[in-house]
């Protein structure tokens, strides 16, 4: 079990448990898919870095329910960020 998960703040951060199942199954299809992590780390444990990208504050659900990426210009325009074709 991770931690993370234990802990009412990353359910609060997200907006509740169904949400952050939701962008938790998102991401994962999109890290399994070859999409880079948005946080540096040494670990292969995607959800880790999926946990971590919450925790970061790196990516949240639009409004679609969809992926979306927090603020970085670094990652404005990535294409692997695209749910579209699911």
């Amino acid at each position: 079990m991770y931690d993370e998960l234990k802990e009412e703040e990353i359910v609060r951060k997200v907006g509740g448990r169904f949400k952050l199942s939701t962008l938790i199954q998102k991401r994962m299809v999109q890290l399994n898919k070859g999409a880079r992590p948005l946080v540096e780390t040494n670990i292969d444990d995607k959800m880790a870095i999926v946990l971590q990208e919450i925790l970061q504050d790196k990516i949240y659900l639009d409004t679609s329910s969809n992926v979306a990426v927090a603020g970085s210009p670094d990652f404005d325009d990535t294409p692997e960020l695209n749910l579209d074709d699911l």
